[in-house]
């Protein structure tokens, strides 16, 4: 990879990947003018940022464990180095399979094949997803790793730019690659070299016309792929607004935190921020106690980052699971993503709603019932948020 783009900025990690989340479609044409190679691609950009989720997830399963139903799993080291190593071989190969298929697919949809190119548009567009995996790290924010959905956006924009497609056939393009990358890994890796000629002619009739149905998307739930063209547009004025989006300071959070809730009295609150690279985030969290009762409630503003949010409200994602004491749950309540967990058996549960597309605030504790924990979310003031938010 080149030291400079051809504009004379400096090429870096941190500034190509914010330059990807806010102005991705400038970024897409300097990456497609910049001189590389394939190995270029895998060692300067899908080694290192490939890495970043498999690395929290370790530390973060060490560290904090994983829950689900108030029933905390803490892996051994052993076991979170495996599953880290797989999780990173499994990126490195996916990117590689993406790109087979991208290079298949380009001339049914009036785009010229190109292997570098390809894997350019694979490597780079899973930007997002992999930024996401740092979420991993700490627990109470699983619900931001949705923030990865905004790597369909970039693959949708850089897509027929470096494959020369033409671009109302993009998001056939775009949907249908990713539906032959996920065939690909469940029916066998083996079958990758014969992915194009297999699907190709059967696929390709999707380049033009309207796309409905949903996907599953593992770990995310349904994916409404009717909403594609509705969520792009979306994206390009949310990535916009986000370049002047600032974090809220943590003490303005930690004051919407109230003294009490109810008979639930506050026995400890803290807050805290940071900014790296014009991009930042802040937290405020408050415990509080109810006889054998505990909870802790958390507001957390993702700011710039914010704008890729919407991804998820707007991509309608579903998700519903139960068991024999409770459930989990992601949906879309009045255009806001929201998550619910809840085990009978122990009282614990979790309530999370996604405010203004960049202040997530959560409940989660041992509680009478669930309700509880949606009282203490309402109490934060989604009026107050939103106003924050302008």
């Amino acid at each position: 990879m080149s030291d400079e783009l051809p504009t004379g900025r400096p090429v870096t990690h941190a500034g190509r990947a914010k330059r990807l989340l806010l102005t991705p479609k400038e970024e897409w044409q300097a990456i497609d003018a910049e001189p590389m190679t394939t190995g270029d691609v895998y060692k300067n950009w899908v080694l290192p940022l490939a890495a970043i989720g498999p690395v929290a997830g370790l530390i973060g399963g060490v560290v904090f464990g994983h829950s689900v139903f108030g029933i905390t799993f803490r892996p051994s080291l052993g076991m979170a180095a495996g599953m880290a190593v797989t999780s990173y071989v499994m990126a490195i190969v996916g990117t590689f399979v993406l790109a087979l298929i991208i290079d298949a697919l380009a001339p049914s949809f009036g785009g010229t094949k190109n292997s570098l190119q390809a894997t350019k548009v694979a490597a780079y567009s899973a930007t997002a997803a992999w930024l996401a995996g740092i979420f991993q790290l700490l627990p109470g924010v699983g619900l931001l790793g949705i923030l990865g959905l905004y790597s369909l956006y970039l693959l949708y924009v850089g897509l027929p730019m470096l494959m020369r497609a033409p671009a109302d056939k993009a998001v056939g393009y775009t949907v249908v690659s990713i539906i032959a990358a996920a065939v690909v890994f469940i029916v066998a890796g083996t079958i990758v070299g014969k992915v194009g000629q297999a699907m190709t002619p059967s696929l390709a009739s999707m380049g033009g016309g309207a796309l409905s149905g949903t996907v599953s998307v593992p770990g995310v739930g349904s994916v409404d792929l009717g909403k594609m063209e509705e969520a792009t547009r979306k994206m390009e004025a949310a990535a916009n607004s986000a370049q002047t989006a600032k974090a809220v300071a943590p003490d303005v959070l930690q004051a919407l935190l109230p003294d009490a809730l109810g008979a639930w009295k506050r026995t400890e609150i803290s807050s805290s921020g940071a900014n790296a690279g014009g991009i930042g985030g802040s937290n405020a969290r408050a415990s509080y106690v109810n006889g054998d009762g505990s909870l802790e409630l958390e507001v957390t503003d993702i700011a710039a980052a914010g704008a890729l949010a919407a991804m998820g409200a707007a991509f309608n994602v579903q998700s519903n699971r139960q068991t024999e004491t409770g459930y989990e749950k992601t949906s879309t309540i009045d255009g806001r993503m929201t998550t619910e967990e809840w085990d009978s058996q122990s009282r614990r549960g979790k309530y999370g709603v996604l405010v203004a597309n960049r202040f997530m605030v959560e409940a989660r504790g041992t509680v009478p019932a669930v309700d509880t924990l949606k009282q203490a979310v309402a109490a934060i003031g989604t009026d107050k948020l939103e106003a924050l938010a302008r």
